[in-house]
């Protein structure tokens, strides 16, 4: 007999999102944000449902949580039990969550790197995946890497769930992320987020 599902809601650092943890795993692997309007929203079926509710804005889930985005007029204290109970509903009905992983979450290789890489931004998704990630998902967030520029030394990453739109991801963007990848590698001279 396997272990009953459970969620629990958390209340996060951005105040039009919630984040909802599940006992199991949701994905395997990887992780998927859409909104109403992504092209790959049919891909995320818990989603398509979840944009049945007129309140949901857009929809992150990772390995064991879904992070959702509010309209910013709706009241957590009304919606928060109404979208608990569904998610954890629908995960228990064996539904399927989503269909794909986000290609370039499967293609990063052990090493932190995507192949023909240089020594820096390999670096630069370590730090991220072992520093930064494990907090930011402790939010109901996430932070991806983009891209590194070696002539100006500028880092771009993606800022995703309950980071994406947050009041303090630029104090925790220059203060937290930019000054431990600048400590590290002293060739990183700045970090921005890209939209």
């Amino acid at each position: 007999m396997s272990e009953p599902v459970t969620f629990y809601s958390e209340s996060t650092p951005n105040p039009s999102t919630m984040k909802f943890v599940a006992n199991r795993y949701l994905l395997e692997t990887g992780w998927v944000e859409v909104d109403r309007h992504s092209p790959e929203l049919q891909e995320v079926p818990l989603a398509v449902k979840l944009f049945e509710f007129p309140f949901v804005e857009r929809v992150y889930i990772s390995q064991n949580f879904v992070t959702i985005t509010r309209l910013s007029h709706e009241d957590w204290l009304e919606i928060n039990p109404i979208l608990k109970e569904f998610i954890q509903s629908y995960v228990e009905a064996g539904l399927p969550v989503t269909r794909t992983v986000r290609p370039e979450v499967a293609n990063i290789d052990v090493e932190g790197g995507v192949e023909g890489d240089g020594e820096t931004p390999q670096r630069i998704r370590q730090i991220l995946r072992e520093y930064i990630q494990p907090a930011v998902e402790q939010d109901g967030g996430a932070i991806r890497y983009k891209s590194w520029d070696p002539i100006t030394g500028i880092v771009s990453v993606t800022l995703q769930g309950s980071c994406s739109g947050c009041p303090s991801s630029t104090i925790t963007l220059k203060a937290g992320i930019e000054n431990l990848l600048k400590r590290m590698l002293p060739e990183v001279k700045e970090v921005v987020a890209d939209v």
